[in-house]
C-alpha cells in the first residue's frame, strides 16, 4: 500500500521545486499526486479540460502545442525530465488553452491544486519557487516573441543550436548536438514551416557550418556559426 507513495516522494524528491522540502512535506504533496506513465503520442490532456493541477515530468518529452483553425500544429514549448507546466493555469483556475502530448514514452507526476494550495500556506520557500519557475517560463516567452517578430529564420535556427550546448558554442571550434525531437516539432518550435527548416539547415550545411545526419548535427566552426545572418 505504501510503496506507491514512497516511489512519488522519491521522484518529488529529486525535482528543482521540492528538492528543500522535508521528509513530512514531501509526504504531504506526495498525498496528492499521481504517475501517468504514459506511451509516446498519448495525450495528457486537451484544450478545454478543466485544470486541477499542475504537471512534472520525471523522465520523457511532453509537448505542448495547440491546432490552428486552418489544422496547422504550433509547438509552444517541449518540456524535459525536472520541467513543470500547468503552474498558471492551476492558479488562474482556468480550462487548458492547448494540449499537451508525450514525444517518448514518458513518466509525469500530476500534483493536485489542493495540495499545492496548502503547502503555499504553510511555506513561503515553496512559494518563492514556484514563482520563480514561472518568471522564467515567461521570460522565455517574451524571448520568443522577440525572436519571431525580430530575427529571421536563420537566426532562429543558429539560436536554437547554440543553446543545446551553451558550453561548447561558446568555445571556437567544432561540436555535436542531438535534436531533442524530430525537426517537424522544433521547426514549429521555431514558427518555421518543416520545409523552410529543412532549407536553413541545407543553407548552413552549404556554407560548411554543419552537417546533418537524422537528428545529429555537428557543428564544424562554433564562432562562425555564431555570427551568420544567412544569404
Amino acid at each position: 500500500m505504501h510503496s506507491p507513495k514512497i516511489k512519488v516522494q522519491a521522484f518529488l524528491a529529486n525535482l528543482p521545486l521540492f528538492s528543500d522540502m522535508a521528509p513530512d512535506e514531501l509526504e504531504r504533496v506526495a498525498s496528492g499526486t499521481s504517475e501517468l506513465h504514459l506511451q509516446r503520442g498519448q495525450n495528457l490532456f486537451n484544450r478545454g479540460e478543466p485544470c486541477v493541477g499542475f504537471h512534472v515530468v520525471v523522465h520523457g518529452q511532453v509537448k505542448l502545442a495547440f491546432t490552428s483553425q486552418q489544422g496547422a500544429e504550433k509547438v509552444i514549448e517541449i518540456v524535459g525530465p525536472g520541467l513543470s507546466f500547468g503552474e498558471a493555469l492551476m492558479f488562474m483556475e482556468k480550462a487548458y488553452i492547448l494540449y499537451a502530448q508525450t514525444l517518448v514514452d514518458s513518466l509525469v507526476l500530476h500534483v493536485s491544486r489542493a495540495v499545492v494550495f496548502e503547502e503555499l500556506e504553510r511555506d513561503p520557500r515553496f512559494a518563492r519557487k514556484m514563482l520563480a519557475g514561472l518568471s522564467r517560463r515567461l521570460h522565455g516567452l517574451i524571448n520568443d516573441v522577440e525572436a519571431y517578430s525580430l530575427r529571421s529564420g536563420v537566426q532562429r535556427v543558429v539560436g536554437y543550436l547554440s543553446r543545446q550546448d551553451e558550453e561548447s558554442a561558446a568555445q571556437a571550434g567544432s561540436y555535436k548536438v542531438m535534436l531533442p525531437t524530430s525537426k517537424t516539432v522544433v521547426a514549429s518550435r521555431l514558427n518555421l514551416t518543416p520545409e523552410h527548416f529543412s532549407r536553413i539547415l541545407h543553407e548552413l550545411t552549404e556554407e560548411g557550418l554543419i552537417t546533418v545526419s537524422g537528428r545529429e548535427i555537428a557543428i564544424l566552426d562554433s564562432e562562425r556559426l555564431r555570427g551568420y545572418q544567412g544569404q
